[in-house]
């Protein structure tokens, strides 16, 4: 499709959108900006709204064939292997990429999309006359959140994008490109600092202290680094909010990792926030049959695709005796055959994270979750930013990173040298969050990417993976899609190494 339907603010946002509840996914139907301002739902729908494109970070690539957004966060990283040619991996594994490769689009879309229904609720609630004062400021809260965890994927991702925080008033909706700081210092920053002035709950499957002080320490994380490279202030901003979710927010770590593909689970425990789905069709979390093994005849789902899995050099990076290396727990070697409970041996371990037993099993439609953070990624981020802060590891980081070690079954560690330490949170965060895209991420903001056959810390600019590519300035952003250039000659020029 071309032209409006894939620019920033979209029409469809501004003319109307689906108002299907994020909890419930029960659809509530549509709402239009000159809908009647004094009904409670009302306001309550144009909240939920800002949840619709959440399920966009799964999104399908309707151009192949087991094709998600999801995959390409993992592609890139060079930690990934794929069953499938239609996914693409051989493009992006090669990084040899160009602006109207699929899945940049996407995703472009799907966060644009996200920041028009925010701006949307931003706009109108405030004219609602029918909310108290708390419930206007809640409500806000949840949609300045979303707000800015929209643009910070956009940011990581695409550099200097537009700044779009309003409603279309008429069709001039072409805007140039705004550099990434920009964005940070007057989108995601301030939209966060707002939301935490709230009087949400520390807990919630929806937005909540616990995801806005979550989600303000990544952004300060990544502020201190690169590109923005804030320094040590940010790091110590980012030290604080962290520390808050971790002594205030009443998360714990599951004592098991099969407890996070437990669907009773879901939104207790370890979580702090995520997409939220459902075993009604069409709300179920792609992921399972994303991720089991190609043709394997393990499962219900009449397509296996194998999309993603780990390298054999990733894998052969943890330690001994890690307990996320072990069957079933993170990864899977063989299951038995749908057909006659036969053990099926794979030609190699795959993802495990994402298994959902009784989709797989019985009703091919999975109701996991995916998490965008959780308890141990909180954690590992307080090591890092308060070791980087400081200049060396407080009580806090030693305790947060040996409660990852001691899950795992691996050793505490003790006192270490500044860098030391700081690549050992790098490994667990490797280790622990594997194919939960966040890897990307991290390369991108340490400029650091871990060496799987050498084992040692890479400059980024200058790895060479394991399929032989070697990472250079232009992969640190994705390109602006062809497309959208197409239908707007304002975001020229594309990022460097791209036309």
């Amino acid at each position: 499709m071309k032209k409006i339907n894939y620019i920033l603010i979209s029409l469809l946002v501004l003319m109307s959108f689906s108002c299907k509840k994020f909890l419930e996914e029960k659809p509530t139907g549509f709402i239009s900006p000159d809908a009647n301002l004094t009904s409670k739902k009302v306001a309550q729908a144009y909240t939920v709204g800002c949840y619709k494109y959440l399920q966009g970070f799964l999104a399908g690539q309707p151009s192949s064939y087991g094709g998600n957004v999801y995959n390409v966060m993992e592609f890139l990283t060079g930690k990934s292997n794929s069953d499938l040619g239609q996914t693409g991996f051989s493009t992006f594994s090669s990084l040899s990429y160009i602006p109207s490769s699929f899945y940049f689009d996407t995703w472009w879309q799907q966060l644009y999309l996200g920041v028009g229904a925010c701006n949307l609720a931003i706009e109108k609630l405030p004219t609602f006359t029918v909310l108290t004062d708390v419930e206007k400021t809640n409500m806000l809260a949840e949609a300045k959140a979303l707000r800015a965890l929209y643009y910070f994927y956009l940011v990581r991702m695409y550099g200097a994008v537009p700044k779009v925080t309003q409603m279309a008033q008429d069709l001039n909706i072409y805007f140039p490109r705004t550099p990434a700081k920009q964005i940070y210092d007057e989108i995601i920053i301030p939209d966060l600092v707002a939301a935490a002035n709230s009087t949400l709950p520390w807990r919630a499957t929806t937005v909540s202290l616990g995801f806005i002080h979550s989600l303000t320490a990544d952004v300060y994380l990544t502020y201190a680094g690169a590109a923005i490279n804030g320094g040590a202030d940010y790091y110590a901003k980012s030290a604080a909010e962290s520390k808050m979710v971790i002594e205030q927010s009443g998360n714990t770590l599951f004592k098991e990792y099969t407890d996070m593909i437990n669907p009773a689970n879901k939104g207790i425990g370890e979580f702090i926030f995520q997409v939220q789905y459902s075993a009604a069709v069409p709300s179920t979390n792609p992921l399972t049959a994303l991720l089991i093994p190609n043709y394997s005849g393990i499962s219900k789902y009449s397509d296996e695709y194998g999309s993603v899995y780990p390298t054999s050099q990733f894998l052969a990076t943890y330690l001994p005796g890690d307990k996320r290396r072990a069957e079933k727990q993170f990864f899977y070697s063989s299951y038995k055959s749908i057909k006659d409970n036969s053990i099926v041996t794979f030609r190699q371990p795959y993802i495990y994270k994402f298994f959902d037993s009784l989709a797989v099993t019985s009703t091919a439609k999975s109701d996991l979750n995916f998490t965008i953070y959780r308890l141990a990624d909180v954690e590992l981020m307080y090591a890092e930013a308060s070791n980087r802060a400081t200049g060396t590891q407080d009580a806090l980081a030693t305790q947060s990173v040996n409660d990852i070690r001691g899950r795992a079954q691996l050793t505490p560690i003790g006192k270490m040298s500044m860098t030391d330490f700081e690549h050992e949170v790098w490994i667990q965060r490797y280790w622990e969050l594997c194919y939960e895209n966040k890897m990307w991420f991290d390369m991108l903001r340490t400029r650091k990417v871990h060496n799987d056959v050498t084992g040692n810390w890479d400059d980024f600019i200058g790895h060479t993976t394991v399929f032989g590519a070697t990472f250079a300035e232009k992969n640190l952003l994705f390109p602006v899609p062809q497309q959208e250039i197409d239908a707007n000659q304002n975001l020229l020029p594309n990022n460097p190494g791209f036309k």
